[in-house]
């Protein structure tokens, strides 16, 4: 059953053997930094909100939107890049999707520390340098420059606040209705 707030934002699921469905809800914003070796802590906050059961204890990293490198529990990552292919696309744009989604993404195991040994090639794509903030959107993780990060927030705040207000008030209408 969904909860109001389900019911107005779609979050994904997750198809599981047996029909079960999971869901994936990160969140929270974390600072870290790229030591020597090329490795990067994803925090104990960030990694307890999957359930290695259900998604897989490793990760995938790619270079998604925006040229940000993001890390896709395995699971998930697998399902979006076998169900998501193009249907509708031009064979040679179907061919130029697979070939990119497989091509930008490494598969990548956490040591037992909970590091994650960046690929560097990918690292330099996204332009990250070693301070960098790793943040919970919903079904993967993004690593962002410290700076880069706060400039996106300056300049995307009051759009925020407006929708977080829009998305509040329709959850708030939506309940008085019910009752």
């Amino acid at each position: 059953m969904l909860t109001l707030w389900g019911q107005v934002v779609i979050f994904p699921n997750i198809i599981l053997s047996g029909g079960v469905m999971a869901k994936l809800l990160l969140t929270g914003e974390y600072q870290h930094v790229i030591d020597g070796k090329n490795r990067v802590l994803v925090s104990n906050k960030l990694r307890n909100q999957i359930d290695v059961d259900e998604h897989g204890a490793n990760f995938y990293l790619v270079l998604g939107a925006n040229g940000i490198l993001c890390l896709y529990p395995e699971r998930y990552f697998e399902q979006i890049v076998l169900s998501v292919a193009p249907q509708t696309a031009a064979p040679d744009e179907a061919v130029s999707f697979e070939r990119m989604s497989f091509a930008l993404a490494s598969r990548v195991e956490l040591d037992a520390q909970g590091r994650l040994l960046l690929n560097e090639r990918l690292r330099k794509r996204a332009g990250l340098k070693d301070q960098i903030t790793l943040i919970g959107v919903r079904d993967h993780i993004e690593l962002w420059n410290n700076e880069d990060w706060e400039q996106y927030l300056s300049d995307n705040m009051p759009q925020y606040q407006k929708q977080m207000s829009q998305a509040r008030q329709y959850v708030l209408q939506k309940q008085d209705k019910e009752l």
